[in-house]
């Protein structure tokens, strides 16, 4: 993507099922599950860059023993920052007492971070929330082990505000108005009633206190917990925990909007937000790497028992787009061919616009992550050559030449790398998103390959959301190759609506389809219909979430796509840009086509799956309207 758009987030989950000394006589290590729970990390890095944590759990220690250990990071490079701390500590003590350190048990009691299980986040901070306080795992702790709670999620709830309010109606006080502090305090409330329930249930059977609280650690009902604490949430989330006594899980939408797999077998359990991160990790086949369910929760007890239980009934499934685009890893065998099946899909639609002039055109691709779609697109039009081929050799109706012939077959696309990423002043422009000078230098282009002013660039990006970079860096240093006619063909459909489900796109005033729309609304004398919707959508204000209507919508029903792609590309072109600019973009139908398991399209469509959805697009707009920053929800 030549924009730099932030997803929020990644977690990784380790259970151990034996004691830390099989791994130590297995694998030559006791410290497996760390370094399984760093390679998890690592390898989800695309997920967040800007903040990393993890929590280790010992199972089985004395009361006065650390039990669970915690280390976040906000620093440059965090995953690396966390493990370094930890393993510089370990080469310590393995200099000082060899011996000791490569004996799993006395690892175990005396080393911190040495559990058998193990929860990693990886985080990317938006709107300049980028505190250690806001890096998961967050805690919850007490002095009763059933009453601790640790939690990390990849979520994002758009109805904070209804949450908050029925904490402080509890009669809680909590300690921040985010999501995190909202779902960690819900979640530990319902896990103090349960273990409230079973002390006075079990307190009524005659046991003493301590045999109380091994008999609630045994018997504390995670699904029913989950149950209550997620029955109100609006949005999507994947979301792991541990309880402090030994239970962990890991929940899911239901709607399935953000994504979770898990795999195990007699020796681990191991969760993570992609397939292919833990098929690596683990040397796994495909198939038994499984997904969690929508509304479904995989819980693994104390004593190892793994189920998957029901927690929320599944809605529609509406898994986000955006993963099979653009976030997950390409290396998922099915991401991959989505991929490729969404560059082959806009094939005939380049070729008409480029009026199949394969000797002036030359295709290529912005770096890096629409590689895999330039690989479908190429496809596509080689298969469509092929057919022009065999027409053109059946018009000749067997007057073939050797000459003729070879001229005809002879033809094949013209494909150049074009554009270079310069990752290092990637990184550098990113923390000063003020020096447009320098935007301009994010990319290099190779020279000496297009014909001056005859050929046209085919150019294709994973998608197109707000237009700086193109206007500010691509179209300008693709101009310097002084081709006749830029085209910049986008894999993704039109972004026309904010996301509120944990990706940063939530300001809808910033979106270049948005701001296309609203120029042409105003250039055909129909600025009318701006302060309609916008009356429409003050009126709904104090209307339940679930009685909201979308009427942003109306600002787009007066025109076509087409209409407002070409708007898009006379606003985009930079003004001392001489090529002509044209922007091509992937129809929704053809998206669905390419990821017939991931529907989830509202950024496109404006079809949110949560009522919360629509309370925020029409915020998003008030906001616009009155010319307020910030995104439309907490």
């Amino acid at each position: 993507m030549s924009e730099l758009i932030k997803h929020e987030c990644g977690v990784a989950m380790i259970r151990l099922l034996k004691p830390l000394d099989y791994y130590n006589k297995k694998y030559g290590t006791w410290m497996y599950g760390m370094n399984k729970l760093y390679l998890l990390m690592e390898k989800q890095h695309n997920r967040g860059q800007d903040g990393a944590g993890l929590v280790s759990l010992k199972l089985d220690y004395t009361p006065g023993e650390e039990y669970l250990d915690r280390i976040r990071s906000i620093k440059f490079n965090p995953i690396k920052d966390i493990f370094d701390h930890i393993f510089k500590q370990y080469r310590k003590v393995e200099k000082k007492e060899p011996l000791l350190f490569h004996d799993a048990n006395w690892a175990k009691k005396n080393l911190p971070f040495s559990g058998e299980a193990y929860l990693g986040h990886l985080r990317y901070g938006t709107f300049g929330r980028n505190s250690i306080e806001f890096v998961h795992p967050v805690m919850r702790q007490n002095n009763w082990r059933s009453r601790n709670l640790v939690l990390a999620g990849n979520f994002n709830l758009t109805n904070t505000d209804e949450l908050f309010d029925l904490l402080v109606n509890l009669g809680q006080h909590p300690s921040a108005y985010t999501d995190t502090v909202t779902v960690l305090e819900k979640m530990g409330h319902f896990l103090d009633e349960e273990n409230q329930l079973l002390f006075r249930k079990y307190k009524n059977e005659g046991l003493s206190n301590i045999e109380i609280s091994h008999a609630i650690e045994s018997n504390i009902d995670i699904q029913k917990i989950l149950e209550s604490a997620t029955r109100d949430w609006d949005g999507g989330y994947t979301v792991a925990g541990m309880i402090g006594h030994g239970d962990v899980f890991v929940t899911r939408d239901p709607w399935g909007i953000r994504p979770a797999f898990y795999y195990h077998d007699d020796e681990i359990v191991v969760v993570a937000s992609e397939r292919p991160v833990i098929q690596t990790v683990m040397n796994v086949n495909y198939s038994l790497v499984k997904e969690v369910n929508p509304g479904e929760a995989i819980i693994v007890k104390r004593d190892g028992r793994i189920s998957t239980e029901m927690v929320r009934v599944p809605h529609k499934r509406q898994a986000c787009s955006f993963e099979r685009i653009y976030f997950s890893r390409g290396s998922d065998r099915d991401i991959y061919n989505e991929r490729k099946d969404l560059g082959r899909l806009l094939a005939p639609v380049i070729l008409e616009k480029t009026g199949y002039d394969f000797a002036n055109t030359v295709f290529s691709y912005i770096p890096n992550t629409s590689e895999t779609s330039f690989y479908g697109m190429m496809e596509g039009v080689r298969e469509l050559l092929l057919d022009l081929k065999k027409k053109q050799i059946k018009n000749l109706n067997g007057n073939l030449t050797e000459e003729a012939i070879a001229e005809i077959i002879s033809v094949q696309p013209r494909v150049e790398k074009i554009a270079i990423k310069d990752v290092k002043l990637r990184t550098f422009i990113s923390q000063d998103q003020g020096r447009n000078d320098l935007v301009a230098h994010v990319y290099d282009v190779t020279y000496g390959v297009v014909k001056n002013r005859q050929d046209t660039l085919v150019i294709i990006d994973d998608s197109i959301v707000r237009g700086t970079t193109l206007k500010q860096s691509i179209i300008r240093i693709l101009d310097r190759l002084k081709p006749k006619k830029i085209i910049i063909v986008s894999s993704a459909p039109q972004i026309r609506y904010p996301d509120c489900y944990g990706i940063d796109m939530a300001e809808i005033g910033k979106f270049a389809a948005f701001n296309a729309a609203i120029e042409l609304l105003r250039d055909t004398g129909q600025s009318h219909i701006i302060d309609e919707v916008y009356k429409k959508c003050c009126d709904q204000q104090n209307l339940p979430k679930e009685e909201i209507v979308n009427y942003v919508n109306e600002i787009y029903k007066p025109f076509t796509d087409e209409d407002i792609s070409r708007k898009m590309s006379e606003m985009l072109k930079p003004d001392d840009c001489e090529a002509e600019v044209e922007l091509v973009f992937q129809t929704v139908e053809n998206l669905h086509k390419a990821c017939p398991a991931h529907t989830g399209d509202w950024y496109f469509t404006g079809n949110y799956p949560t009522p919360g959805g629509n309370k925020v697009v029409n915020t998003s707009f008030i906001h616009f309207y009155e010319g307020k920053g910030g995104r439309a929800y907490n």
